[in-house]
C-alpha cells in the first residue's frame, strides 16, 4: 500500500492555440512533477477538464500519460462517467495500459438513487481487475455518502480507499479509524494539513501541478512533529489559492503554469478566458510565493 500514499498531482490538460492537447508541454510538465518528488498522478480527473474532453481525447490521455510515466510512479485513472458502461470501458482501458488503480466520481445529473449509485461501483469492480478509489465529491456530484455507505465499499477488498474532497473531517477520521489499512486521500488543497491531521494518507490535488513541493513539505513537517511550521507553509498555499479564487481556479492554474514556462493555454468553454489584468494580478500575487 505504500505506493498509494503521499502526494498525487491531479494533472491539468494543456491545450495549444489550435485547441488540441499539447503533448510536448504535458510531457515536460510530467517530468517536472516527477523531479519534485510526487508519489504519482491522478489522470483524467476534474482538474483535467475531463467532462469537456471528447471520448477520443480522454482515451488518448490515458495512453499518452502512461507512456510518459512508465513505471516510475503510481498512476490512478479516473474513469468516472454518468453511465456505468462507459465507466467500465474506461476502466478496462486503464487495466490494459497497466495503471495501478482506478477511481470514479458518483454518477450524476439524473438523480440516481443511492442503491443505483452503489451498483454502479460494484458493477465497475466486477468488470475491471484494478483496485477502486471512490471519488467522494458531494459539492459537485450532488451525492452524499454516509459512514455506513463508505463501509459497504471498504469492506470489499476490491476497494482501495476514498478520495475525500469534502470538509467533513469527522467522517474522514471515522473511516481511517474503521479501516486503517485503506487509503484515504485529502481532496481540498486549502485543507490539506487538516486532512492529514485527521488521518489522511496523503492528497490528490490540482494546485500540486505547480507547487507539489509545498504539499510534500507540509506532509514531511507534520510527520516530523513540526506542526507550526507545517501551518506556515499551508498559509502560503492558502494565499495562493485565495488569489486563484478571485480569477477562476481552473483558468488561474493554467495561467500560473504558463507564467512558469509551461504553456497550458486556456481552459475550454464555457470557462472564460482570463483578461490581461487577471494574469498580471496572478503574476504579482502568486509567483513571488512559489
Amino acid at each position: 500500500m505504500k505506493r498509494f500514499k503521499g502526494i498525487f498531482t491531479a494533472l491539468l490538460t494543456p491545450f495549444g492555440a489550435d485547441g488540441k492537447i499539447n503533448e510536448k508541454v504535458l510531457a515536460e510538465h510530467i517530468e517536472a512533477n516527477i523531479k519534485q518528488g510526487v508519489s504519482g498522478f491522478y489522470v483524467n480527473g476534474s482538474t483535467a477538464e475531463v467532462f469537456l474532453l471528447s471520448e477520443e481525447e480522454r482515451k488518448y490521455l490515458y495512453r499518452f500519460i502512461k507512456e510518459a510515466v512508465g513505471d516510475r510512479c503510481t498512476l490512478i485513472a479516473h474513469v468516472g462517467s454518468v453511465g456505468t458502461l462507459q465507466t467500465i470501458e474506461y476502466g478496462k482501458l486503464a487495466e490494459k495500459l497497466g495503471y495501478d488503480a482506478i477511481s470514479s466520481v458518483a454518477p450524476f445529473y439524473y438523480n440516481f438513487s443511492l442503491e443505483e449509485i452503489k451498483q454502479h461501483y460494484f458493477a465497475t469492480v466486477d468488470h475491471v481487475n484494478l483496485p477502486m478509489i471512490v471519488y467522494n465529491f458531494p459539492k459537485f456530484s450532488g451525492v452524499s455518502f454516509s459512514r455506513e455507505d463508505f463501509a459497504e465499499f471498504l469492506r470489499d477488498d476490491r476497494f482501495l480507499g476514498i478520495k475525500h474532497t469534502s470538509s467533513d473531517f469527522f467522517v474522514l477520521e471515522q473511516l481511517k479509524t474503521d479501516f486503517p489499512d485503506k487509503v484515504i486521500y485529502n481532496g481540498y488543497d486549502e485543507m490539506f494539513l487538516s486532512g492529514i491531521a485527521m488521518g489522511a494518507d496523503g492528497g490528490i490535488g490540482s494546485t500540486y501541478n505547480f507547487m507539489a513541493d509545498k504539499f510534500i513539505k507540509i506532509k514531511a513537517l507534520f510527520d516530523a512533529g513540526q506542526v507550526s511550521e507545517a501551518q506556515r507553509v499551508q498559509r502560503e498555499v492558502n494565499k495562493i489559492i485565495a488569489a486563484l479564487c478571485k480569477v477562476g481556479v481552473m483558468q488561474g492554474e493554467k495561467a500560473i503554469l504558463t507564467l512558469m514556462g509551461y504553456d497550458f493555454g486556456n481552459a475550454r468553454p464555457p470557462y472564460r478566458k482570463l483578461s490581461k489584468e487577471d494574469v498580471e494580478f496572478l503574476e504579482r500575487s502568486v509567483l513571488p510565493l512559489l
